[in-house]
């Protein structure tokens, strides 16, 4: 599912694309709190990922932390 941006239209099959705004909500909140716990999501200039597998850890800690399923800030 994606909005209505047009090139997505020349990579996405018409069979299986779908375009519509009801669940782009959910995807900007998700980027919202990224970048708002993630200083490395910011910008580049101050923090940045050097490694593709810290950045993964980042944002599998941050999950885990606010589905509170970390023993260690509970």
């Amino acid at each position: 599912m994606t909005d209505h941006w047009k090139p997505y239209a020349e990579f996405i099959p018409e069979t299986i694309h779908t375009q519509s705004k009801a669940e782009t909500y959910t995807v900007e909140g998700y980027n919202s709190i990224f970048r708002h716990f993630l200083a490395r999501l910011r910008r580049k200039t101050k923090c940045y990922t050097k490694s593709l597998e810290m950045l993964k850890y980042s944002v599998l800690l941050l999950m885990k932390h606010r589905n509170k399923e970390l023993a260690i800030f509970g």
